[in-house]
């Protein structure tokens, strides 16, 4: 197993306390994308990112079936907006 430095250490360890952050900016990015992609091809590779985003930020199965069925960028972003108002109130 390989040995981290103190500071490599202390990297991976902000990451991973921020990782609900960073997926939920991700996810706000994935919306953006999907609002301006041009083809069918595009939104369907950026949809699949926003499946896997989603499931990172362990949300209900049953919302990410109903968004990813819909796929809406509407009931995304909606979605999004509850869950970072949500989380803001941790």
């Amino acid at each position: 197993m390989k040995e981290y430095s103190n500071y490599q250490k202390n990297v991976i360890s902000q990451y991973y306390q921020n990782f609900d952050t960073l997926m939920f900016q991700k996810l706000g990015e994935l919306v953006t994308d999907l609002y301006l992609a041009e083809t069918p091809a595009k939104a369907d590779k950026l949809w699949q990112r926003a499946h896997k985003a989603m499931q990172n930020l362990k949300i209900p199965p049953a919302i990410i079936n109903h968004i990813m069925q819909k796929k809406s960028v509407e009931i995304l972003a909606k979605n999004l907006q509850d869950w970072l108002a949500g989380s803001n109130k941790k």
